[in-house]
């Protein structure tokens, strides 16, 4: 299965939106991190809305980071997108003990908490990154995308997210949306927008209908004459590699290096987004110190 957003716009460009489905993503996020059902949950939802804020940024070379933390036994989730929507992320607690708001609702909101922010970190090649942060209100995510979006990019936005785990703990669909409105909007038709997000059912209870990305596009825009502009395939890509590891241990210092090569003998690194081990014996420890 592939991993899928669609760009459409709606009513004559005055709206527009990004439709996803990242069920396979989600699930190889899940085996990588062996998470507990709410830890991929919040994980899953935040890849979702990550990977297509990614497909917002103007150029190749952009990336964007996403960090939440808001204080519950969750810990931070990170995550970070390039500009083709691919992403890579990783959640401090994987195997956080789920709990339910009700039969089949986990309650992502007390496993991530509100005692903290959302916080977007967007590298455009300027000197310094554009950094925005907002509190957050639910701790249930989608919300706090759309509280993010809305103060501090000061862009109305409706986000919905949803995971849906299968009885064997496989992610049996994940996706979302993130539908916005352009400035020229008119009052008629932002309206009608506003009652038609207000009426609709959950993401979550769309995808258990096996609504496909571009059905729930059509459920939630099908009013607005909507054209899909660009469809994306997208994926859970870690481009982590040895090189990178070998600055990181450069940077800790000729000390640090020499401590491990003594006393340790080597080093062992795992890379935070994808769980890969990496081992530096004595003699490769030894040429990185001759280097500095």
């Amino acid at each position: 299965m592939k991993n899928k957003v669609l760009r459409v716009t709606a009513a004559n460009n005055s709206i527009r939106g990004f439709f996803s489905n990242t069920t396979a993503l989600v699930e190889k996020a899940k085996e990588l991190h062996i998470t507990s059902p709410v830890a991929i949950a919040a994980l899953g939802r935040t890849l979702t809305a990550t990977s297509i804020m990614g497909l917002m940024l103007k150029e190749d070379n952009h990336k964007i980071t996403v960090k939440i933390n808001g204080g519950g036994p969750l810990g931070s989730i990170v995550v970070v997108a390039n500009s083709e929507g691919n992403v890579k992320g990783y959640v401090a607690n994987p195997q956080v003990e789920s709990t339910y708001i009700r039969e089949n609702k986990l309650n992502v909101g007390e496993a991530v908490g509100t005692n903290g922010a959302i916080t977007v970190i967007k590298d455009i090649g300027l000197k310094d990154p554009y950094v925005g942060s907002y509190p957050l209100t639910t701790g249930e995510i989608a919300e706090d995308f759309a509280s993010y979006f809305l103060y501090s990019e000061q862009q109305p936005a409706a986000v919905a997210l949803g995971i849906l785990i299968d009885v064997d703990y496989t992610i049996k669909a994940s996706g979302g949306f993130v539908v916005q409105v352009m400035p020229d909007i008119s009052e008629e038709v932002l309206t009608k927008l506003e009652d038609k997000l207000t009426t609709i059912e959950s993401i979550t209870v769309l995808m258990d209908k096996g609504m496909t990305e571009e059905e729930i596009l059509n459920h939630v825009l099908g009013d607005f004459d909507p054209k899909i502009l660009q469809e994306y395939e997208v994926d859970f890509i870690c481009d982590c590699h040895v090189e990178r590891l070998e600055q990181a241990l450069i940077s800790i210092g000729r000390k640090e290096l020499v401590d491990m090569i003594e006393e340790d003998g080597g080093a062992e690194m795992t890379c935070h987004f994808c769980n890969k081990k990496y081992y530096f014996d004595k003699d490769h420890l030894t040429r990185l110190l001759d280097s500095i």
